[in-house]
């Protein structure tokens, strides 16, 4: 699921750069913490990145099964050449499909067709910008 944000975040332009997370309870409903770390990347404040994700994703353990849709069988899929960063829809936590609706939320512009690429990551400085709860 943090992958799943993080890549949603860097696909609306809220950050070129994004970490996420998140810490639980062995049988607790909702995280202890959320934490995003935009590597001073983001261009909206990061309480108004955690605002708009804590809208947008469901993050107990049910919602993430449910909005990934975890109850499908893909271990074959899986177990071979890994699960991140691959280009396939049972991977759910690879989608950014809502990117365009956290870009609108965080008060940003939409995105032009014409929009040229972000330009390479730049290198972490030292100082973090961190936001928990």
């Amino acid at each position: 699921m943090a992958r799943y944000i993080a890549k949603n975040i860097v696909a609306a332009g809220l950050a070129d750069r994004c970490e996420i997370q998140l810490s639980y309870v062995i049988g607790g409903t909702e995280p202890l913490s959320v934490m995003i770390d935009t590597f001073k990347t983001n261009k909206v404040p990061v309480e108004k990145i955690l605002e708009v994700v804590k809208k947008h994703f469901n993050l107990m353990p049910s919602g993430m099964i449910k909005q990934l849709d975890l109850q499908r069988p893909v271990y074959r899929k899986t177990s071979v050449f890994g699960h991140f960063g691959r280009e396939d829809p049972d991977f759910t936590w690879e989608k950014t499909d809502l990117a365009e609706t956290l870009r609108r939320e965080a008060g940003l512009e939409s995105r032009k067709e014409t929009e040229t690429p972000r330009e390479e990551e730049k290198p972490a400085e030292e100082k973090k910008e961190v936001i928990t709860y």
